[in-house]
């Protein structure tokens, strides 16, 4: 079975949209070394976006998922489905469990990429993410949509796998690890039964 990986660009000051959900910010920087992108292109068998992703960044280029070159499926998590939705997009919406295993269904065994802030915090509270791959820009936004937020005070453990930098950016992957409380314990809910 393949990984879940949740795959971002990422302010320096930890931002992954600009106020508005603005997205310009990442236009005029190098873009990760052509030989990760295509291996994390290729190593992928479906996606599964937040809804204000799709609408701000995915549908406004066409409806492309890294720019045409990956073109399987798409799933986008929604409680609003659109009017007069795209047939190439299934939106859905529901128990993000049972959401991501019609996602990993779909994937025929090959990755899965997580797109979007909450829908990413919602795969990582449900224990679903292995990865996180995250492109670190030089901007300073000031404000915007964090890369995660959480109402709790765990924090969740990441290893690093990949670190390396090309042109002016900083390319950063993590194996998640377990979520931990203040006190260094599982939190119950996450305990093993």
């Amino acid at each position: 079975m393949g990984k879940v990986i949740w795959h971002t660009t990422l302010s320096l000051d930890g931002f992954i949209a600009g106020p508005g959900g603005r997205m310009e910010w990442i236009n005029g920087h190098s873009g990760p070394p052509p030989e990760l992108f295509r291996a994390i292109v290729e190593s992928l068998g479906a996606v599964l976006a937040g809804r204000r992703t799709y609408d701000e960044g995915i549908s406004a280029v066409g409806g492309k998922v890294y720019n045409g070159a990956f073109s399987g499926p798409l799933f986008v998590l929604t409680h609003r489905p659109p009017g007069h939705p795209d047939p190439a997009v299934t939106f859905t919406g529901g128990d993000i469990r049972e959401v991501m295993q019609t996602v990993r269904e779909a994937a025929e065994g090959r990755d899965v990429a997580v797109l979007g802030a909450d829908t990413a915090r919602q795969c990582l509270d449900a224990g679903l993410v292995d990865e996180l791959v995250v492109h670190l820009v030089p901007a300073l936004l000031g404000d915007g949509v964090r890369l995660f937020d959480s109402a709790g005070e765990d924090w969740i453990d990441l290893s690093a796998t990949s670190l390396e930098t090309s042109g002016d950016l900083a390319n950063l992957r993590y194996r998640v690890g377990p979520r931990r409380s203040p006190t260094g314990d599982r939190p119950a809910a996450l305990r093993p039964r």
